[in-house]
């Protein structure tokens, strides 16, 4: 299983997904499939700071996590149970869109941060971030 999701992350590198869980979830409700992918090279240099900006700011200097950011989020949620903030980078939310499905739970966000090392491991911060703007 392990060499199966190894190769599958490894193409993916080079080739767009063929389909996520985020878009064969969208397709079962009815919604159609849409796919418009563009290349790193094709997107303008403004979205790309924009989303780092407002997203993830250390994102070109961390591993798939930002611990400060983890630590203010589990600080800010013991005193606020009932608005819960998160911390995920853009490697944690395009593991999530890519290999695994919408919502919660601590199962999930294992999943999560198994494909966040991985492809961190084998994708370069550039393919990373073209995953998620896309």
């Amino acid at each position: 299983m392990f060499i199966g999701q190894f190769l599958y992350i490894f193409l993916t590198w080079f080739i767009n997904p063929p389909i996520t869980i985020t878009q064969l979830v969208e397709v079962v409700r009815g919604n159609g499939l849409k796919r418009d992918y563009i290349s790193y090279n094709e997107m303008g240099p403004n979205i790309k700071l924009a989303v780092m900006a407002a997203e993830d700011q250390l994102f070109p200097d961390h591993n798939g996590f930002d611990i400060k950011a983890i630590k203010k989020a589990q600080k800010y949620n013991e005193k606020h149970p009932a608005k819960t903030r998160g911390a995920s980078t853009i490697s944690q939310q395009t593991a999530k869109n890519v290999f695994l499905w919408q919502g919660g739970g601590y199962f999930r966000k294992g999943l999560e941060v198994y494909f966040t090392f991985m492809i961190e491991t084998i994708w370069s911060k550039k393919r990373i971030l073209e995953t998620y703007l896309n």
